[in-house]
């Protein structure tokens, strides 16, 4: 009769490691996101900018290039200030091997 033993098997060794939190990024990934998507937004109301005051013989384009230069660095605050996005993530969750699961048993009810 084998002797349940962790020496008996050899486990098998998981390419991943086992998920056993939902931790969100840490706060200083989300800082760095928050500051590169502040910056690339910034960087786009520059250019709309510049092309307003180069199309001004365009009265619709330099408008529609004007707004949006007003308008973006108001979006890039609140999206700065946002937390990062709930990702869907399907995490790799423990399972037992089935040969190391305790097996369920009958249970007697006695009537009292």
């Amino acid at each position: 009769m084998p002797v349940a033993s962790s020496q008996q098997y050899p486990r098998p060794r998981r390419p991943e490691p086992v998920l056993i939190t939902e931790a969100q990024p840490s706060l200083a990934e989300q800082h760095h996101a928050r500051k590169k998507r502040y910056a690339i937004t910034m960087a786009i109301r520059a250019v709309c900018v510049i092309l307003a005051a180069l199309t001004y013989h365009v009265v619709w384009l330099m408008l529609l290039f004007a707004v949006l230069g007003t308008v973006l660095p108001w979006i890039a605050v609140v999206m700065a200030n946002d937390g990062p996005p709930k990702k869907r993530v399907h995490p790799n969750r423990y399972t037992p091997r089935p040969d190391r699961q305790l097996e369920a048993r009958p249970t007697h009810v006695i009537d009292g």
